[in-house]
Protein backbone atom coordinates (compact mmCIF):
# COMPACT_ATOMS: atom_id res chain seq x y z
CA UNK A 1 0.00 0.00 0.00
CA UNK A 2 1.33 3.42 -1.07
CA UNK A 3 1.39 5.97 1.95
CA UNK A 4 1.19 9.56 1.81
CA UNK A 5 2.06 11.59 5.36
CA UNK A 6 1.55 14.89 5.56
CA UNK A 7 3.63 17.28 8.07
CA UNK A 8 4.17 20.58 9.02
CA UNK A 9 1.35 21.86 10.04
CA UNK A 10 0.79 24.07 13.28
CA UNK A 11 -0.28 27.86 14.58
CA UNK A 12 1.04 30.63 13.05
CA UNK A 13 0.32 34.37 13.26
CA UNK A 14 -0.97 36.26 10.07
CA UNK A 15 2.27 36.66 7.89
CA UNK A 16 4.11 34.11 8.81
CA UNK A 17 5.14 30.86 6.85
CA UNK A 18 5.10 27.43 7.13
CA UNK A 19 6.67 24.73 5.32
CA UNK A 20 4.37 21.77 5.36
CA UNK A 21 6.25 17.84 3.78
CA UNK A 22 4.10 14.65 2.10
CA UNK A 23 6.30 11.83 2.47
CA UNK A 24 5.42 9.15 0.19
CA UNK A 25 6.28 5.80 1.64
CA UNK A 26 5.44 1.72 1.70
CA UNK A 27 5.24 -0.03 -1.13
CA UNK A 28 6.23 2.60 -3.95
CA UNK A 29 9.07 1.81 -6.41
CA UNK A 30 9.56 6.06 -6.12
CA UNK A 31 6.87 8.70 -5.62
CA UNK A 32 8.37 10.07 -8.48
CA UNK A 33 6.73 8.20 -11.00
CA UNK A 34 3.65 10.50 -11.00
CA UNK A 35 2.09 12.62 -13.61
CA UNK A 36 0.78 14.90 -11.27
CA UNK A 37 1.19 15.62 -7.56
CA UNK A 38 -0.50 18.46 -5.80
CA UNK A 39 -2.10 20.34 -2.47
CA UNK A 40 -5.47 20.40 -1.39
CA UNK A 41 -7.46 22.08 1.16
CA UNK A 42 -10.39 21.68 3.00
CA UNK A 43 -11.51 24.42 5.48
CA UNK A 44 -14.71 23.70 7.93
CA UNK A 45 -17.75 24.16 5.88
CA UNK A 46 -16.02 24.37 2.35
CA UNK A 47 -15.43 22.07 -0.43
CA UNK A 48 -11.86 20.83 -1.05
CA UNK A 49 -9.64 23.19 -3.24
CA UNK A 50 -6.85 22.61 -5.00
CA UNK A 51 -3.75 24.67 -4.00
CA UNK A 52 -0.90 23.70 -5.99
CA UNK A 53 -0.13 21.31 -8.37
CA UNK A 54 3.78 20.05 -10.06
CA UNK A 55 3.86 17.72 -13.26
CA UNK A 56 6.19 14.75 -13.51
CA UNK A 57 8.50 17.87 -15.59
CA UNK A 58 8.51 20.07 -12.97
CA UNK A 59 5.83 22.87 -13.99
CA UNK A 60 3.99 24.45 -10.86
CA UNK A 61 0.61 25.47 -10.92
CA UNK A 62 -1.09 27.43 -8.27
CA UNK A 63 -4.85 28.89 -7.32
CA UNK A 64 -5.02 32.29 -7.41
CA UNK A 65 -5.60 32.79 -4.18
CA UNK A 66 -2.11 31.86 -3.16
CA UNK A 67 0.12 32.92 -6.16
CA UNK A 68 2.98 34.65 -5.13
CA UNK A 69 3.05 33.35 -1.38
CA UNK A 70 2.73 29.94 -2.05
CA UNK A 71 5.82 27.43 -3.52
CA UNK A 72 5.70 24.02 -4.42
CA UNK A 73 9.02 21.55 -4.96
CA UNK A 74 9.97 18.17 -5.10
CA UNK A 75 13.42 16.16 -3.48
CA UNK A 76 13.47 13.14 -5.52
CA UNK A 77 16.09 11.74 -2.60
CA UNK A 78 13.45 11.57 -0.45
CA UNK A 79 10.06 10.48 -1.86
CA UNK A 80 8.84 14.08 -1.08
CA UNK A 81 7.11 16.99 -1.62
CA UNK A 82 6.74 20.35 0.33
CA UNK A 83 4.59 23.37 0.17
CA UNK A 84 6.18 26.51 1.27
CA UNK A 85 3.54 29.10 2.16
CA UNK A 86 4.40 32.66 3.10
CA UNK A 87 2.71 35.33 3.89
CA UNK A 88 -0.22 33.59 5.71
CA UNK A 89 -3.67 35.13 6.06
CA UNK A 90 -6.35 33.90 8.29
CA UNK A 91 -8.16 32.35 4.97
CA UNK A 92 -5.67 29.94 4.39
CA UNK A 93 -6.52 27.92 7.53
CA UNK A 94 -7.29 24.41 6.36
CA UNK A 95 -6.48 20.90 6.16
CA UNK A 96 -3.96 20.91 4.11
CA UNK A 97 -3.63 17.51 2.00
CA UNK A 98 -1.28 16.01 -1.07
CA UNK A 99 -2.35 14.18 -3.61
CA UNK A 100 -0.08 11.51 -6.36
CA UNK A 101 -2.70 10.75 -9.22
CA UNK A 102 -0.84 7.30 -9.80
CA UNK A 103 2.28 6.13 -7.53
CA UNK A 104 4.25 2.97 -9.39
CA UNK A 105 4.78 0.11 -7.07
CA UNK A 106 7.62 -1.65 -5.88
CA UNK A 107 7.00 -4.42 -8.44
CA UNK A 108 7.38 -1.67 -11.19
CA UNK A 109 4.18 -3.32 -12.43
CA UNK A 110 1.61 -2.22 -11.03
CA UNK A 111 0.57 0.97 -9.96
CA UNK A 112 -1.76 2.89 -7.28
CA UNK A 113 -3.76 5.81 -8.06
CA UNK A 114 -4.94 9.21 -6.88
CA UNK A 115 -3.29 8.44 -3.58
CA UNK A 116 -4.38 11.31 -0.51
CA UNK A 117 -2.34 11.85 3.18
CA UNK A 118 -4.78 11.99 6.02
CA UNK A 119 -4.15 15.75 6.14
CA UNK A 120 -1.93 18.19 8.54
CA UNK A 121 -3.87 21.22 10.11
CA UNK A 122 -2.68 24.70 9.57
CA UNK A 123 -4.28 27.67 11.90
CA UNK A 124 -4.07 31.38 10.67
CA UNK A 125 -4.36 33.98 13.98
CA UNK A 126 -5.12 37.66 12.81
Amino acid sequence: QVRLVESGGGLVQAGGSLRLSCLASGDIFSIFTFNTMGWYRQAPGKQRELVATITSGGRPNYADSVKGRFTISTDNTKNTIYLQMTSLKPEDAAVYSCNADRVLKRSATAWEYDCWGQGTQVTVSS
